[in-house]
């Protein structure tokens, strides 16, 4: 039996009193499906303190969610963009503070039960509770992702963190914004027990009456938790003697600008402002910390990274809610999947359709080794996932049985989706459609992944070509966040929906765009590709072209990326790219001397780079000047270099949206940065655009074109908006 506290005046807080002097606080803010901390919580959890104060009758409180699928997600990122002052952010963080002083000052203990996400400013609510118990929910993740968002935990987690789970354990976590589950959570002790979601409230009760009249834990007093004692293992003395010394610290901090400096080239300044506050806080004390803290998290708040890391943010979230029609539709059920080609992307897709998607799918190939290889290389990635804890052995075999393979069209009858990824042959393409509509009687959607060869040229032959389509993954597929899907004037509605809610299931970011000679995605990275030939036809080094382009934010450098995704690949889509758009698509005629030299890339160890050694740093191959007749003596401006490349990039992304091809900026800037890794911090092409100045950008491409030739000629709704001074966003 409960007695029901007087309500508050908001209705995200509710406290109930147990008989046995338990308070339990729920948060559930209404209207929403998961609950974020706002600013008005200040208010409310004043009233909740008062209500505690005034009450002689509660011994412990535990803080729960009224939400099954989350405990708090986070902070409300809209809070944060409608704020327009440094002091208005700082003014937010301090309440912040306040409340979560306050809350460690109380007389009673406070215990978090948590139950799925625990991210942002609701794991630094967690951390001033003085006890945390998770659910071993695959849904419960504990994490500070802040940093993914160009910001930093503004709500004391820089401090409290720190001193809970350790200097070098609570960085990697702030500068990663890795997510943890329960199990791993409870190893670095950033929680005290793990149970099962069912034990939850009985776990969290038994807790709160065993602190109920205890001393305290406050995390903001914690020093490391390690105790001196002759057991101690190696890795505790090291860390006893780097965190408890001004001296070692040091060299912790150090070596993790270091780290941030190499990965980041200084273009995100978040990291280097998480690392401040720690060290500021380990060497000058909490409430110093918690100063600079609010300091730093209001001058990120305000800076134009952070503006566009959550403009990606809100974009991702609308393109969850789009279906990839227009009106309502009726999906079909997927429930077996067949894929064609048993090799990287085919044993990619297989994986991610059986673990992300959960459904059963059959491999085939032409051989058996064929299919060994598609499921060794999905066993592998379960191998590892077991191996770093992720799941157990029991989850990945059962996981792994869903999937088996063929060398025949055996149980494919079954299948509801087909997936073909052989290779970019158009006659191939056109067999496996004719062979899938025969074998399932026209009741199984064809898709293809081909990333260059236009659907509807696919579906040419096809009795049912509205259920063709295409489904364009990126390697790898099991890492690679983006899928693009391609619909043609004949593709239905039904198929268009249902291979959205699909790639959706797959744990994909998903844009659908229209048919066309290298879609969306390889479309603008061929030109961007082709200019850096260029460029290095010019005299420019390899290594110099791909340092400036991997210093601008791209993840790797073009050439690198030739040599990546292979010679020979790009020397196929070049000619497709350059019959559909003309000359401005053709690569430089030096790079027809690779092909001729059997130039394959990393694939053959014959590419750009040097792969006759797995040490060390990858060198530039010197004998590919000679091959292609050019001296690199060019010290060709870094700034001149990224600007040809990505203008090129940028321009082909409007003509892709001037064409139809887009639907939209959004979705153009979502593959550009999910598919193709354009720098996150820039936005995308288009916001990229709006940032610099249309105006700029068009005077920019006319100078170029004017040295160049046609190929930076500026798309014609470019020159529009600069006409008429609009922008896209």
């Amino acid at each position: 039996m409960t007695t029901k506290a007087k309500s508050n005046s908001k209705p995200a807080f509710h406290l109930e009193i147990s008989d046995s002097g338990i308070g339990w606080l729920t948060i559930d803010v209404p209207g929403e499906s998961q609950n974020t901390v706002r600013a008005e919580f200040a208010e409310e959890f004043e009233a909740v303190f008062k209500q505690i104060e005034s009450s002689k009758s509660i011994k412990a409180m535990v803080l729960i969610s009224g939400k099954d699928n989350g405990f708090i997600a986070g902070a409300d990122i809209g809070m944060l963009q409608n704020l327009t002052t440094e002091e208005s952010v700082i003014e937010l963080a301090k309440k912040g503070h306040q409340v979560f002083n306050k809350m460690e000052s109380l007389d009673i203990p406070i215990i978090a039960a948590i139950n799925g996400a625990c991210l942002g400013a609701g794991l630094e609510l967690a951390l001033a509770c003085n006890y945390r118990i998770c659910t071993d929910s695959p849904s419960s993740k504990l994490g500070l992702p802040e940093v993914q968002l160009g910001v930093l935990p503004g709500g004391g987690g820089t401090q409290r963190l720190p001193r809970l789970v350790g200097i070098a354990t609570s960085l990697d976590l702030m500068l990663t914004g890795k997510q943890l589950n329960g199990k791993r959570a409870k190893k670095i002790g950033l929680v005290d027990e793990v149970v099962a979601q069912a034990n939850l409230k009985k776990a969290a009760e038994k807790a709160a009456l065993n602190m109920a009249g205890r001393s305290k834990r406050v995390t903001s007093r914690l020093k490391p938790k390690i105790k001196m004692n002759s057991f101690l293992s190696s890795a505790e003395i090291q860390k006893l003697a780097l965190e408890t010394t001004s001296f070692g610290r040091k060299i912790i901090f150090d070596k993790a600008l270091q780290t941030v400096e190499r990965k980041t080239r200084g273009n995100y300044p978040s990291p280097v402002k998480i690392i401040k506050c720690v060290e500021v806080g380990m060497e000058q004390g909490f409430e110093a910390g918690l100063d600079i803290e609010a300091k730093l998290f209001a001058e990120l708040v305000m800076s134009p990274q952070a503006a566009q890391l959550m403009n990606i943010f809100f974009a991702t979230t609308e393109l969850k809610k789009d279906t990839g029609v227009d009106a309502p539709v009726e999906t079909i059920n997927i429930d077996r999947v067949g894929v064609l080609g048993g090799g990287l992307m085919g044993a990619g897709i297989a994986f991610v359709t059986a673990d992300k998607a959960q459904k059963k799918v059959r491999i085939k190939d032409q051989n058996e080794q064929g299919v060994n290889h598609a499921l060794k290389y999905c066993w592998e990635i379960y191998r590892n996932k077991v191996k770093r804890k992720h799941m157990s052995i029991n989850d990945a075999s059962k996981r792994f049985a869903s999937i088996t393979g063929t060398t025949n069209y055996q149980g494919f009858k079954r299948c509801d989706l087909v997936i073909e990824a052989v290779f970019e042959s158009l006659e191939l393409k056109q067999q496996m459609v004719a062979d899938i509509e025969k074998t399932c009687d026209g009741n199984a959607i064809f898709a293809s992944n081909t990333s260059s060869i236009p659907i509807t040229d696919i579906a040419a032959k096809a009795r049912y070509p509205e259920r063709v389509i295409g489904l364009h993954y990126f390697s790898p597929v099991e890492k690679m966040p983006l899928l693009e899907i391609i619909k043609t004037d004949k593709t239905s509605a039904e198929v268009i929906a249902t291979s959205v809610e699909f790639g959706k299931q797959q744990g994909k970011t998903v844009i659908v765009v229209k048919d066309g000679t290298g879609f969306y995605t390889s479309r603008i990275l061929a030109p961007f590709v082709n200019e850096a030939g260029h460029i290095l036809s010019e005299g420019v080094a390899v290594d110099r072209i791909d340092r400036a382009l991997k210093n601008a934010g791209f993840p790797v450098g073009p050439i690198t990326l030739l040599d990546e995704v292979g010679i020979d690949v790009g020397t196929k889509i070049a000619p497709i790219l350059a019959e559909a758009f003309g000359d401005r698509m053709l690569p430089p005629k030096l790079f027809e001397k690779l092909q001729q030299d059997d130039r394959k890339g990393k694939k053959n160890k014959r590419g750009f780079y040097d792969y006759s050694s797995d040490k060390g740093k990858r060198q530039v191959d010197q004998s590919i000047y000679a091959l292609l007749g050019v001296q690199p003596n060019n010290m060709m401006s870094e700034q001149d270099i990224v600007e040809r490349c990505l203008l090129q990039m940028v321009n082909e992304s409007v003509l892709c949206l001037q064409e139809g091809i887009l639907n939209s900026a959004r979705d153009g800037d979502i593959g550009a940065i999910f598919g193709l890794g354009f720098p996150p911090f820039s936005g995308g092409p288009f916001r990229y655009v709006d940032a610099q100045g249309v105006n700029t950008i068009v005077d920019k491409l006319k100078q170029l074109e004017s040295q160049f030739g046609e190929r930076f000629a500026p798309a014609k709704m470019l020159v529009e908006m600069a006409e008429k001074g609009t922008n896209f966003y």
